[in-house]
């Protein structure tokens, strides 16, 4: 007979129904517990262990609404951290997905009062970069992971070699022409390509751009 009752197609909504999301003025992020209507909500308001995590709550409201808020930002940014990286991406995206789990945190039970209010937070804190555009507010994930800085210091360390490696080769041609018009029509011989064989083996365009320069120096 249970088992008839379990196979029941009422059974089977009833399961359906507590497996899917559900009204938020319907859940208590006291108890952590959602409830199916109207009537179930009260019932739970009016039950035991709603009444102890009331008493509990207002021995120190400041630290459960900390909580909930810390709970918040470490879930969303692991979500918008995993799912997007360091991408730019509408705020409400990555939101939408984050309520789409049952057992999130609700906004209502936050320091937040919107998302747009936390969205702002999260780029004040430095953890986001945020900015709002017309079609709302846009948000990009700040990796602080130790590893990614040192990658990211580590490239524009080389980034930088190459600018002053350019440079130096820059200011290098410089001196090879003017010494070359300086020599010009003379009895002095030119530089040869040889003297910068060194710079040969970092830059394939300067070795094209002297050895052209030495032919129209003898010519």
């Amino acid at each position: 007979m249970g088992k008839a009752d379990f196979l029941s197609p009422k059974a089977i909504s009833n399961r359906i129904k507590a497996k899917g999301l559900h009204k938020l003025r319907w859940y208590c992020q006291m108890c952590q517990k959602q409830c199916r209507d109207e009537n179930g909500f009260k019932c739970h308001c009016v039950s035991e262990s709603h009444q102890r995590q009331l008493l509990l709550a207002s021995e120190n409201p400041t630290k459960f609404m900390d909580y909930f808020s810390d709970e918040l930002k470490s879930d969303f940014l692991e979500l918008l951290r995993r799912r997007f990286g360091t991408k730019r991406v509408h705020n409400n995206i990555v939101y939408n997905e984050y309520i789409s789990h049952r057992e999130h945190i609700h906004m209502n039970s936050t320091q937040w009062e919107t998302l747009t209010d936390f969205t702002k937070w999260l780029g004040r804190e430095g953890f986001c970069k945020v900015d709002e555009t017309p079609k709302g507010w846009y948000i990009q994930y700040i990796d602080c992971d130790p590893e990614t800085i040192r990658r990211q210091e580590e490239q524009a360390r080389k980034k930088k070699q190459e600018l002053d490696d350019e440079e130096r080769s820059a200011r290098m041609i410089e001196e090879q022409v003017r010494k070359g018009r300086e020599g010009k029509g003379t009895d002095e011989t030119p530089l040869l390509v040889s003297e910068w064989e060194g710079f040969e083996a970092q830059r394939e365009e300067l070795v094209i751009w002297l050895a052209d320069m030495d032919v129209r120096l003898t010519s």
